[in-house]
């Protein structure tokens, strides 16, 4: 029973996310980052590298939350694997090295993954108690399986997951959306590495006085202070860069210091 030959396929889209129950608001000071079984292994059954999925890992690294990685040991033995033998044959072999495009850290926690949920026989949930987290975000592979698992164990412990549809990965493009669809109606919040990604009122400050010839206010309008349209590009381009998802027309919805940082943290989760 060997994993399936796998197509890699286009990762969700924000406009394609279901829709989540809940509106728990995304906090970097109280989140983790949980990379979850991104061993050569389990990518190897793609037929290609997963480019997509890799850069959707390391933009949430730049997150700079404390992380967490799941792997499994190789060589897998009957003793350890449990019913997981049943469903899925022997395991896990060889290859159990974590892919170089996502390789942990100096700082970071490989954890020993012992069942679909990163939970199970782990002291993941302590760790995180004493890190005072009570969120985390969730990547890798495979969705609908131990990611999935992973986010409803979460969800029954009052850890809030936050399932990142685009940093995520699975057996098909159908199964991915379907756990998607799972968690939005009844874990935690579906949404993308856009939608995660933040910014502080004074990064925002900072960047749009760098460019004026004087001060200006949080609530000043910015036009009035010599802002041009060109340095507003200039300011949407550099955070299109860090993942923010704002462009030019939500910028001049309200030109002011304290508007660019509504716009740009507008519908993040």
């Amino acid at each position: 029973m060997p994993l399936p030959s796998i197509p890699t396929y286009p990762l969700p889209r924000a406009d394609e996310l279901p829709a989540s129950r809940v509106s728990w608001r995304f906090d970097p000071a109280r989140a983790v980052l949980l990379v979850h079984d991104m061993q050569r292994y389990f990518l190897d059954a793609y037929t290609e590298e997963f480019t997509a999925l890799y850069e959707g890992i390391a933009a949430l690294r730049e997150l700079g939350l404390p992380t967490f990685y799941t792997a499994q040991t190789a060589p897998q033995v009957p003793e350890t694997r449990g019913l997981q033998s049943d469903m899925w044959g022997p395991g896990m072999q060889e290859r159990g090295e974590i892919v170089a495009a996502v390789a942990p850290a100096d700082g970071d926690v490989v954890l020993t993954k012992h069942r679909y949920s990163a939970f199970a026989r782990s002291d993941l949930a302590e760790r995180m108690r004493e890190l005072g987290r009570d969120q985390i975000v969730l990547c890798g592979v495979y969705a609908h399986i131990g990611v999935l698992t992973t986010a409803l164990d979460a969800f029954v412990r009052d850890i809030k997951p936050f399932f990142v549809a685009d940093a995520l990965a699975d057996f098909s493009r159908e199964k991915h959306l379907t756990a998607l669809s799972i968690v939005a109606s009844c874990a935690g919040v579906v949404t993308t590495v856009a939608g995660l990604s933040t910014i502080g009122l004074d990064e925002v400050r900072a960047a749009v006085l760098a460019l004026l010839d004087e001060e200006a206010g949080d609530d000043e309008n910015l036009i009035d202070a010599g802002l041009d349209s060109i340095r507003v590009m200039t300011l949407v381009e550099d955070w299109k860069k860090r993942g923010l998802n704002v462009g030019f027309a939500d910028l001049a919805e309200e030109p002011t210091i304290a508007g660019f940082h509504r716009a740009l943290t507008r519908g993040t989760r």
